[in-house]
């Protein structure tokens, strides 16, 4: 029997800058995806997703070329299988987990993360992937191969685990300090509208960085200033100057975020503040943020978290919040008060 897993993720600084190459603080929580899996005397795959009680049935004979959109199962096959796997030995697959569906904390990474892994292990590899390669098949899998709009944050967070600062221009990553204290993770309850929310950020970022560049090619995101934002501002259409905001400010922020976890004795007061400025320009600036949420995320706030934002791209799906362990409960109240279809404590993995 094949037994593999991979944990949901959450962003803590950097949301929508992957797609602009630029650094984001990721790290993987305990909510996981697991997968069980049964050798079977047929050239069949028989999986059973039992949370959402869906069988799936893949013939290993099928030529995999034509793959429905966000069919990561087939997808992930594919791409191993130009890196030279073959698939023989039918299994009886088990999926299951906890990991809240379309909510921002990344399942479907977490799935193909988890896919891969047992597709390695089928594959009885003398020597094992390392977990940067397992990162770069998930992005391959899952962004690439569908030409979806998301950057490679999910997918290199989930494979490395832990708390991580992810260069996303190089694909580098360092481990940081699991120094946030503790977490709250709600779920709105709202549907999350990903692919759109990603698609209008990801083009009036991007738009707005380009407008800059033919201004001063020289100009360099990953080196700018506020005075940089100001200088160019005037030179960016109004639809794209709240996104230009974005680019820099986020940036800024994701810089002094790691900072401040790097120190000796991290103040979670100051990182909330950090967190809160963060949501503060998702919320006015990338518009990523029901008002709902951004009730739910007030009630935590007065309940006393440090500091709250939304996960992922937004437009719905789920909240975090900075807490200690006096407001711990307080917080999660403050949430379920509000609406929140649910609430509780998650802790921060190394895997």
């Amino acid at each position: 029997m094949i037994t593999s897993e991979a944990s949901a993720r959450i962003c803590f600084f950097g949301d929508h800058q992957d797609y602009l190459n630029l650094p984001v603080i990721a790290g993987t929580i305990d909510r996981k995806i697991k997968i069980k899996a049964t050798p079977n005397s047929t050239a069949t795959y028989f999986l059973q997703l039992l949370d959402l009680d869906v069988t799936i049935i893949i013939d290993l004979n099928e030529k995999i070329n034509l793959i429905t959109e966000s069919d990561y199962y087939r997808s992930s096959m594919a791409v191993l299988q130009k890196e030279g796997s073959h698939f023989t030995q039918g299994y009886d697959i088990e999926i299951s987990g906890n990991i809240p569906l379309n909510a921002g904390i990344s399942s479907s990474s977490a799935l193909v993360v988890a896919w891969l892994r047992f597709l390695l292990q089928a594959q009885k590899v003398s020597s094992p992937l390392s977990n940067k390669t397992l990162g770069e098949l998930a992005y391959a899998s899952e962004v690439l191969y569908f030409k979806q709009p998301g950057g490679l944050m999910d997918q290199y967070t989930i494979a490395q685990g832990g708390l991580l600062y992810i260069n996303t221009k190089t694909g580098r990553t360092s481990e940081l300090p699991n120094t946030l204290g503790k977490l709250v993770v709600a779920e709105s309850g709202i549907y999350k509208e990903t692919l759109t929310v990603l698609q209008n950020a990801r083009n009036f970022s991007q738009n707005a960085l380009e407008v800059v560049l033919k201004k001063e090619p020289n100009f360099d995101i990953h080196t700018a200033t506020v005075s940089s934002y100001n200088d160019y501002l005037q030179f960016v259409p109004e639809k794209y100057k709240d996104h230009w905001y974005a680019a820099i400010h986020n940036h800024l922020l994701t810089q002094e975020a790691k900072k401040a976890l790097q120190t000796d004795k991290p103040n979670l007061k100051a990182i909330g503040t950090l967190m809160n400025e963060h949501q503060k320009i998702l919320e006015e600036r990338i518009q990523n943020t029901p008002i709902i949420m951004k009730t739910q995320m007030d009630a935590a706030l007065s309940a006393g978290a440090f500091g709250a934002k939304i996960i992922g791209s937004g437009g719905g799906g789920c909240m975090v919040a900075m807490v200690s362990e006096d407001t711990l409960q307080p917080v999660i109240n403050a949430f379920l008060a509000k609406g929140a279809k649910a609430a509780y404590e998650v802790n921060l993995t190394k895997s």
